[in-house]
């Protein structure tokens, strides 16, 4: 067994527009923040005026690698209308990133959407498809010549669900269908954007062939042990639809939704270059309820199992699961990139076992064969968590929201150790 990542492997961190620029006053988060729904975003880590500092402490630690997303409603404020000087900021963004040789991982939507395309029903209208495929091909036409990884949506599951199901994030629906819908026009929508952006980087010498994956939220789900035969089978199904589903749809480019929603077939063969996943946690499943009302389980939460120590977030930190989920997904014979593994925590040695920990099981997952490409810690700093606000602290850099300073953590020094030496 090496004992060492692959070299040129992608070392890095993650963040989103929303929650670090700042003063993203058009879209459908600050309208519910406004509201009072949830702490406001405001100046966030005023990002959009500091991301060279920003940069420059990311490349301090050794990392060759940032995944990061554009903000749609600082480019789209109008529907139809683009804002030249916005789309100029992303391409200096990008410059600073290719100037300090720290490769950009571009994401298109990282849960906002565009106030105007909200009011119009965001995920629920079917027209979003187009609209969202429209961006696209702006975006790959715009900064395609530096960019050349890509994720068009990031954790779409989550984002119905939490969105439209469980009523948590804006606009708050408590619907099992709207979730689904919402979930199936992500899915077509990708599947379209893959096409349309490879098509304009064949028809453009300037343009570098996209690499374009998509960023899932992955759980290690173990079947309840305090249950029997059904929570296996509820687990094994759960894993194919959170885990899976989405995948599996998109490289038959289909929008299938098993098992709940068959689709249409579209014109791609395959709309997957790379699959990143977003690991974080283990999840016991059991079944109680009718199956035929609840077909994949739910998550059990009595307290009965030997799990390992729980963050702020009161996730189960499980190492042994970023293993278990890359190794399945090695199935797909793709590139997989970690873009998002991180944890909130208040001691700060936790933050460096839990990086020692996942990054010891990724690396077992690599000698066992497994095609991973990259490993983003998320977050870069700290930052504003959604609906948890300011409160919960996942950045390798400190952030006082009060001052703007910046201050680097022992764990990310810990994290820079390994990226400079290839070993844990």
């Amino acid at each position: 067994m090496k004992n060492k990542f692959p070299d040129n492997f992608l070392w890095g961190a993650a963040t989103s527009s929303h929650q670090v620029e700042g003063d993203n006053t058009l879209n459908d988060w600050w309208e519910w923040e406004q509201a009072g729904n949830t702490e406001p975003s405001g100046k966030a880590c005023d990002h959009y005026n500091r991301f060279k500092e920003d940069f420059r402490i990311a490349k301090d630690l050794g990392h060759n690698a940032h995944r990061l997303s554009l903000e749609w409603s600082r480019l789209e404020k109008e529907e139809g209308v683009w804002d030249a000087s916005e789309w100029d900021h992303y391409k200096a963004i990008i410059d600073e990133l290719k100037s300090l040789e720290i490769e950009p991982i571009l994401t298109l939507n990282h849960f906002t959407l565009p106030s105007w395309l909200s009011h119009k029903g965001g995920w629920q209208n079917k027209d979003i498809i187009r609209l969202f495929s429209r961006f696209a091909i702006k975006a790959v036409k715009e900064l395609g010549e530096k960019v050349q990884y890509w994720i068009p949506i990031n954790e779409p599951y989550i984002a119905a669900f939490l969105s439209y199901f469980k009523g948590e994030w804006p606009p708050c629906e408590k619907n099992f269908d709207s979730a689904l819908l919402a979930a199936k026009n992500m899915l077509e929508a990708h599947v379209e954007a893959y096409s349309l952006m490879h098509e304009a980087a064949r028809s453009s010498s300037s343009i570098m062939k996209p690499k374009i994956g998509v960023a899932k939220a992955v759980t290690a789900f173990h079947p309840c042990s305090k249950y029997s035969l059904s929570d296996r089978v509820v687990t094994h199904l759960r894993n194919m639809f959170y885990n899976h589903s989405f995948i599996d749809s998109a490289l038959k480019g289909k929008t299938d939704l098993f098992p709940f929603v068959k689709g249409k077939e579209l014109p791609s063969s395959k709309a997957l270059d790379f699959i990143g996943l977003n690991y974080y946690f283990r999840q016991f499943v059991h079944h109680e309820k009718p199956f035929k009302k609840h077909p994949i389980g739910e998550i059990c939460d009595y307290g009965h199992h030997n799990i390992g120590k729980i963050n702020n977030m009161g996730w189960e930190m499980y190492p042994r699961g970023l293993y278990e989920v890359v190794r399945s997904f090695s199935r797909y014979r793709l590139p997989i990139m970690i873009t998002e593994n991180g944890t909130s925590v208040d001691d700060d040695n936790m933050r460096k076992n839990f990086i020692k920990g996942h990054l010891t099981q990724l690396l077992k997952a690599i000698n066992e064969g497994s095609p991973v490409i990259g490993y983003l810690h998320w977050s870069l700093m700290d930052n504003f968590e959604w609906a948890h606000g300011y409160k919960q602290k996942f950045g390798l850099v400190e952030v006082d929201f009060n001052t703007q300073k910046r201050t680097v953590r022992e764990s990310a020094r810990y994290y820079s150790s390994i990226i400079t030496s290839g070993t844990i």
